[in-house]
């Protein structure tokens, strides 16, 4: 039985990447549909926020000296083209999926309303929310928690490179132990970066509990749904 019956999953665009400098890798962005794919079989109803590092990484050396307004509203329009891409994966897998961008774009996809997205949820599609909140200076961590807030997720999956929250870099040292769980209380007083400041005081406001998981170990994400001990768990 699924823990949840609504989530929130935040991709980053460097997840995409694969093992490429940037760019969308195909057999990545496939391995992470049929994952999404498993969670959606479970009748767990999945909305999901994607960045949009790996396309913006490519041209990241122009935008020096580039207004930050500017700069934002490219890495938006990549969030666009990576929701397009995920949409058209999971499309070619069978499933159904909708992206509904912040910014208009109405000849590539359609505008977000929220009775419309909570509409297809209900439908049993996949919603992909593109374009951040449509504003610059906000982080797609901060969509994330917008939408899941909006969209009443029980839930907002954090996917990353690490399967959790460590009491130190377990890059740098051995001896980090993973948090099962962690108030939000506690990530703030010891420091811990689990998401861009805005995005976690959200969280923490709405009573959006947060999990932070590897999206690179294998299964990983239907053993979150299933309330399964995997990754991190930060709630109020």
């Amino acid at each position: 039985m699924p823990a949840y019956k609504r989530i929130l999953l935040k991709l980053s665009g460097e997840a995409l990447m694969g093992d490429d400098a940037y760019g969308i890798n195909r057999a990545t962005i496939v391995r992470m549909v049929k994952e999404i794919q498993e969670v959606t079989a479970l009748g767990v109803q999945v909305a999901v926020v994607i960045g949009g590092g790996n396309i913006f990484r490519g041209v990241a050396g122009g935008s020096v000296g580039m207004d930050r307004a500017t700069a934002d509203y490219m890495g938006m329009l990549a969030t666009v083209m990576n929701s397009l891409a995920l949409a058209d994966t999971m499309r070619q897998e069978g499933m159904t999926a909708r992206v509904m961008s912040a910014i208009s774009i109405d000849q590539v996809v359609e505008p977000y309303v929220r009775p419309k997205a909570l509409q297809y949820l209900e439908e049993g599609k996949v919603v992909v929310f593109a374009a951040g909140t449509g504003n610059p200076f906000f982080t797609t961590d901060t969509a994330a928690a917008l939408r899941g807030a909006e969209i009443g997720a029980e839930v907002m999956l954090k996917a990353t490179k690490v399967d959790g929250v460590y009491t130190a870099d377990p890059k740098k040292d051995p001896s980090a132990t993973r948090y099962a769980s962690i108030t939000f209380d506690e990530a703030l007083i010891k420091n811990l970066q689990v998401l861009d400041a805005t995005a976690f005081a959200l969280c923490r406001d709405q009573n959006l509990p947060l999990k932070v998981f590897s999206i690179f170990k294998q299964g990983a994400l239907k053993r979150v749904v299933l309330g399964e001990d995997e990754g991190t768990l930060v709630h109020v």
